[in-house]
């Protein structure tokens, strides 16, 4: 009997069969159903044979959806049975997360020092502390002592097949040992025999499973040597990982400049007095030819730099300070284009220290200046773009970052002397793009709607160009804002190579605005006479349509100042936004009063209401030709201070 928890999403893609079947049992409405037979049931999820006898007609649809649902579910091999051969080469599991940083509490142990060929030696594998200490998962292999990521050599003997078996690494049959089942073991032995030309020193190798989350990656176990050779001590050596120490006391800036080089935000903070200061500094040391780090900032999961050769995300070597329960992980990574980083060796970084206080996640390390052998890290004689980014984590998985990264504004030798570095979050596409938005839809646009709204009548007689000076002005201005737009669309396009998925209804609302400003541009070109019977529609459908085009740009310039990739501060955009509409509702608002009061001064009998405008207005022609002049005056000199406050805040960023 199939339960409604049955279908609830489960973390892996293997556990979609049961929703499958679930759906299938409630959708169907059948009297009678014989058993599924399942053949197999492992990494392709076996063929599922369904045999129903009745209501064959009315349950066609029912066969597809489940067709379709198994079809879509992507095979998932599952290593809770030892086959492990994938994983021979790097010894790594595919499970999905990281190795623990912690020391391994388990311990490898061999019978004999020394060999000959075809000699047989006992290797045992058990917790290093007590008994209580138990695995579920193991893969063994021998390997050459002075080549570690050479093939495995020899091969194993099995003492207990029943919690172990064989695995083929490599040319050779039995050359690795894994678990047969996940049942929880705290001591595993099996018996390495020689090979008929054995290398002069073989080290054991061992990656334990403690649980799915919690593993050990190659460690290092014994050497023994062949017989003639260079004896070793057959204890244990300890496991290949860094040792992580404690930062007594937070960084500071000092030296910024001089000693070392600093990139900061905001620029000249000090992150042992502002908690809110997001910190990069590097210092080289000569003599050891390598370079110390310094990351510091207020993170809930993660703290993180790169160095790039553009300012474009991939193909960047990158370095993470992550934050695990109490504790703090460092390691080197790659980025490959837009994509999650992918852990490289920690033979790269030394010398690491953490420290958590106060929502600030502080790490340190040491890496050479140059790392011949490992070819996705760079070499620190060069000079990169830095970025600098912090996000949110989960059981030591990174998410994507809050924001947008703080990029240098310029290349830096990282070995070379100390420099204060500026730095800034936005791109330049990204900055451009708001620019000539803002420059269209805050000023261009509202002075063209202003003039055509209330100065048709105030230079009756100018022209320019064979039409009126007010007609002019707002068809030119318009085509301009039109022009900035098309531009200023593009350019995120650009930046990001397609569509952003994480801008929300901002992209939405601008393609819209987009659309929604050609068409009135067409509209525009397209009107008829003013004698023509369907000048009436026109009229009210360009005003209907740029009404509401008004009104979507300006809820895009609001979504557009709270976007990720050009964050203005939060607690002062929202508030110069709303003083700008009020700005052009009160002015338009003074200039109808203006208007309606000059109407009905004049207009108390009267059928023809315009000409008695035009007589009023020419009565009165210099009172109220100042006084909308003045007031056009007043309306742009505050539609260029909004623009130029929005522009220099923007270029701060």
């Amino acid at each position: 009997m199939c339960h409604q928890s049955d279908c609830l999403p489960r973390p892996d893609c293997f556990h979609l069969f049961p929703i499958t079947l679930c759906i299938y049992f409630l959708r169907l409405p059948f009297s009678r159903a014989e058993v599924f037979k399942v053949s197999s049931f492992r990494s392709d999820l076996g063929i599922l044979l369904i045999k129903v006898t009745n209501n064959l007609s009315t349950m066609w649809h029912s066969y597809f959806l489940l067709v379709v649902l198994t079809g879509c579910v992507d095979p998932i091999t599952g290593y809770s049975n030892g086959k492990v051969s994938v994983a021979c080469g790097d010894m790594i599991p595919q499970h999905g997360y990281d190795p623990s940083p912690d020391p391994p509490p388990y311990s490898i142990t061999v019978n004999k020092s020394s060999f000959s060929p075809g000699n047989n030696i006992t290797v045992s594998l058990q917790g290093a502390f007590s008994n209580h200490t138990f695995f579920k998962g193991f893969l063994i292999e021998a390997r050459d002592a002075g080549k570690s990521n050479s093939p495995a050599v020899g091969f194993f003997i099995l003492t207990d097949p029943h919690e172990s078996q064989l695995l083929q690494c490599g040319h050779t049959q039995g050359s690795g040992v894994s678990h047969r089942r996940n049942s929880r073991k705290t001591q595993i032995q099996a018996v390495w025999q020689s090979p008929k030309n054995p290398p002069q020193r073989v080290q054991f190798l061992v990656t334990v499973v403690h649980e799915y989350k919690v593993y050990w990656v190659r460690i290092a176990g014994p050497v023994v040597s062949l017989e003639g050779a260079t004896a070793v001590p057959t204890t244990a050596v300890p496991a290949e990982t860094t040792s992580l120490a404690a930062l007594s006391t937070p960084f500071n800036s000092e030296g910024c400049g001089h000693t070392k080089s600093c990139l900061r935000d905001p620029l000249g903070c000090d992150p042992q007095s502002d908690s809110c200061c997001f910190f990069l500094s590097f210092t080289t040391d000569e003599k050891e030819r390598s370079v110390m780090f310094e990351l510091s900032g207020p993170a809930e999961g993660y703290m993180s730099f790169a160095l790039s050769l553009d300012k474009w995300m991939g193909n960047d070597d990158v370095y993470l300070c992550v934050k695990d329960g109490s504790r703090v992980t460092i390691s080197a990574a790659y980025v490959s284009g837009r994509t999650h980083p992918e852990l490289t060796t920690e033979e790269a970084l030394r010398g690491k220290a953490w420290r958590l206080a106060d929502g600030v996640i502080q790490c340190s390390f040491h890496r050479n200046i140059l790392l011949p052998q490992l070819k996705n890290n760079f070499n620190l004689n060069q000079s990169y773009f830095l970025f600098l980014a912090h996000g949110r984590s989960h059981q030591g998985f990174i998410h994507r970052h809050d924001r947008q990264p703080l990029i240098s504004t310029k290349q830096k030798v990282i070995s070379g002397p100390g420099e204060d570095l500026g730095g800034s979050r936005s791109p330049l596409l990204i900055k451009i793009h708001g620019v000539l938005m803002l420059t269209a839809w805050m000023w261009t646009v509202n002075a063209a709607i202003f003039i055509a709204r209330h100065y048709k009548h105030l230079w009756p007689e100018k022209t320019l160009l064979g039409h009126r000076l007010w007609f002019q002005l707002h068809q030119n201005m318009m085509v301009l804002a039109v022009v900035l737009t098309v531009v200023a669309f593009t350019l995120p396009f650009i930046y990001r190579s397609g569509w952003s998925k994480n801008s929300g209804s901002h992209s939405y609302t601008g393609c819209t605005v987009m659309a929604l400003s050609v068409l009135q541009l067409i509209m525009a070109i397209l009107r008829p006479a003013p004698e023509s019977p369907w000048r009436f529609i026109f009229r009210w459908t360009h005003f209907g349509a740029g009404t509401v085009t008004q009104i979507l740009a300006a809820v895009c310039v609001f979504l557009g100042a709270a976007q990720q990739a050009l964050l203005l501060p939060s607690s002062w955009s929202p508030a110069v936004l709303t003083v700008w509409l009020l700005w052009i509702v009160l002015a338009d608002l003074l200039l109808l009063i203006h208007s309606c009061t000059l109407r009905r001064e004049g207009t108390s009998n009267s059928e023809d209401r315009e000409n008695i405008l035009f007589s009023q207005l020419e009565r009165q022609q210099h009172e109220i030709f100042k006084v909308k002049k003045m007031m056009l005056v007043v309306f742009l000199i505050g539609h260029t201070g909004f623009l130029a406050a929005f522009i220099n805040v923007i270029a701060c960023v």
